[in-house]
């Protein structure tokens, strides 16, 4: 165990840079940290990817897994708002709007940062703050209040995400 903990800091050594800020989330252990200038500034509990399977119809379904990998920042939003996905409606049991209707936008809901991933991952709050640290999401990350905007003023638009 010590010696892929060396190894694991022996790559990061390499994969980042003095003065760079950058996240690590372990989906196993549902926990992230924090790191600037190298050193961990903040450590905690995140939800991830809850690997639950749905399915619409034999043409469509959704397994809710939070990628792995190396990521990168693309934008950082203040009072998000959540445009709902189709498995958004299907897991209410209703049929999903048209793009673009007004139904489809939830203010409120993911905190107040979000930083996006692409692909449609985000690091964001949640109203159910208790379920931090449980495998509950639908592939996002999700944060309690402080740790998120601690994450949202020490990472910047191009600040690496590693996922594993």
């Amino acid at each position: 165990m010590k010696q892929k903990a060396e190894m694991l800091k022996r790559k990061l050594h390499r994969l980042t840079f003095a003065g760079d800020a950058f996240l690590i989330v372990n989906t196993t252990n549902n926990t992230f940290r924090l790191y600037q200038n190298r050193q961990v500034v903040r450590s905690g509990l995140c939800s991830t990817g809850s690997f639950i399977h749905l399915e619409a119809d034999s043409l469509q379904s959704w397994l809710f897994e939070t990628p792995k990998g190396v990521f990168t920042i693309k934008n950082k939003m203040t009072d998000p708002v959540w445009r709902k996905p189709d498995w958004a409606f299907i897991e209410e049991g209703l049929p999903p709007p048209p793009p673009g209707h007004p139904s489809r936008y939830e203010r409120g809901v993911l905190g107040d940062y979000a930083l996006d991933l692409g692909k449609g991952y985000l690091i964001h709050g949640t109203l159910y703050q208790r379920l931090i640290g449980q495998p509950v999401t639908h592939g996002c990350i999700r944060l309690n209040d402080q740790d998120l905007e601690h994450i949202y003023k020490t990472l910047q638009v191009g600040s690496k995400v590693y996922i594993y």
